[in-house]
């Protein structure tokens, strides 16, 4: 059997980690199994559907990496098919127009709620004779269309992740409904339990692997395979992923849009690097920080957990870490270019970016921390209160005069550090003065602060834009 699997994300949103971490553990298994990946956009909610969702969704998926094998299915293109299906259910009784109105069944509703019984619809369309239909159709009433539940079966199912899994059909609420509401000659637009069973089974899907939220789904869309008589799929439910305090993760929590992480500084490998590891263990003697290449060679889903996947942004921050120190001067260069010409910063040459990039790519945790380490290279800084304090000790000025003469005697243009160096060496011996003063006093000159990179190659970057340093001329 050839795996194909899919992701179905309706584009009502950005793409956010939850259905980002779905496509991911779909296009794992398929690229493990040598299967295909797909892409379904499930569009048929006219109103919260918009295009700018569908374009964030597609360019989210391809920085992460994950390309599908196919063209993507829209499934407003469908309806035809998805309403041929609730026809055939129709015509062998296994689906019925329900009349109720949106009042009646909101009393129905508040009853159940006033009894303590759970919420459902207690099935009152089922059996309408053709006269009480008739009766409703002359009263202008508008119908949805309800499939049947035996309310007296048990659905079953064996689950790769969860094992077996029954579900009573008691607990599904009732009939469902299929069809929105529309006149009763006609048929309103299709649900999504319906569509799905229906788009599943014409693309040939082998496995559906989604979020244990859709488990009850899964009960309904089984019942519903069996009626159309579809071949039915093999299911996965993946554990949800949690905030830090075990609920299911929301904005609220600060989760952000998979657009939005990338907007943060965070790289596609760590991100995918890090969703892989929220519900999956790596196997013994793989390291957790990895590739999506050396993820796709090994998963499988005996090494998905049943429990929820706590989000944790330290980890996501060292993996983050790891890959941006692992990268090139020229890599990163690539990156940070475009964070600082967002600031309308040009650096003076390739050479002096490079120089740049080498110094500061130790520290960076996010991209967007290339921001501020690169700042002081590029604009003047204010003096910060360290600074200002440290320019004020004895001897502060004198060490900074000093070596301001030997730079315009000197002409240093910052490639030869030990000229930095001897600077130093020589305005301490001259002045009687320790290092440590001298050094905190440059920074704070040329820094604005006491904290930041490595002083002698801050200096020579900055002398190779100007040999006559004018920040240090400023404080004296």
């Amino acid at each position: 059997m050839t795996v194909r699997v899919r992701l179905a994300p309706s584009p009502t949103g950005d793409l956010h980690i939850g259905t980002a971490r779905t496509a991911l553990f779909n296009w794992l298994y398929a690229r493990k199994n040598n299967g295909v990946f797909l892409l379904r956009i499930e569009d048929t909610d006219k109103e919260r559907s918009k295009p700018e969702f569908t374009k964030n969704i597609l360019e989210g998926l391809k920085w992460l990496g994950l390309t599908w094998d196919e063209q993507p299915v829209l499934q407003s293109e469908r309806i035809a098919e998805h309403r041929k299906a609730i026809v055939s259910l129709l015509k062998k009784g296994l689906a019925y127009r329900c009349y109720a109105t949106e009042a009646e069944l909101q009393l129905m509703r508040d009853t159940q709620a006033n009894s303590g019984a759970a919420p459902h619809y207690d099935n009152r369309h089922r059996n309408l004779t053709s006269e009480e239909e008739s009766k409703f159709v002359e009263e202008g009433r508008t119908c949805v269309i309800r499939f049947r539940i035996d309310q007296q079966s048990t659905i079953t199912w064996n689950d790769i992740v969860r094992g077996p899994m029954q579900w009573n059909s008691k607990d599904l609420g009732g009939d469902i409904v299929i069809s929105r509401r529309a006149p009763a000659n006609e048929i309103g637009d299709p649900l999504y339990n319906l569509v799905v069973v229906v788009d599943d089974a014409a693309m040939k899907i082998s496995h559906v692997i989604r979020g244990e939220d859709h488990l009850s789904n899964t009960a309904k869309q089984i019942l519903l395979y069996q009626a159309l008589d579809l071949p039915q799929p093999v299911f996965a439910h993946t554990p949800l992923i949690l905030s830090a305090e075990g609920k299911k993760l929301s904005k609220r929590d600060g989760v952000t849009s998979i657009s939005d992480f990338k907007k943060m500084g965070y790289t596609s490998n760590a991100l995918t690097n890090y969703m892989t590891l929220l519900g999956w263990s790596p196997p013994d003697g793989m390291e957790e920080k990895f590739s999506l290449k050396d993820s796709s060679l090994v998963f499988d889903f005996n090494r998905v957990n049943k429990a929820g996947a706590k989000f944790d942004w330290d980890k996501l921050n060292w993996l983050n870490s790891q890959e941006i120190h692992d990268w090139s001067p020229d890599k990163l260069l690539e990156e940070l270019k475009s964070i600082w010409l967002s600031e309308g910063w040009i650096s003076p040459d390739k050479e002096w970016s490079l120089k740049l990039v080498e110094l500061i790519g130790p520290s960076l945790t996010l991209l967007n921390d290339g921001l501020e380490e690169s700042r002081i290279f590029f604009d003047e800084p204010s003096l910060q209160n360290d600074a200002i304090k440290q320019l004020e000790m004895e001897g502060a000025k004198e060490a900074l005069s000093y070596i301001f003469k030997k730079i315009e005697k000197n002409k240093w243009n910052g490639q030869n550090q030990d000229v930095a160096k001897s600077i130093i060496s020589d305005c301490a011996k001259s002045l009687g003065v320790k290092k440590g003063l001298i050094m905190k006093s440059l920074r704070a000159a040329l820094m604005g602060t006491l904290k930041g990179p490595d002083l002698i190659s801050s200096w020579g970057l900055l002398a190779m834009q100007s040999k006559d340093l004018p920040r240090l001329k400023k404080v004296l």
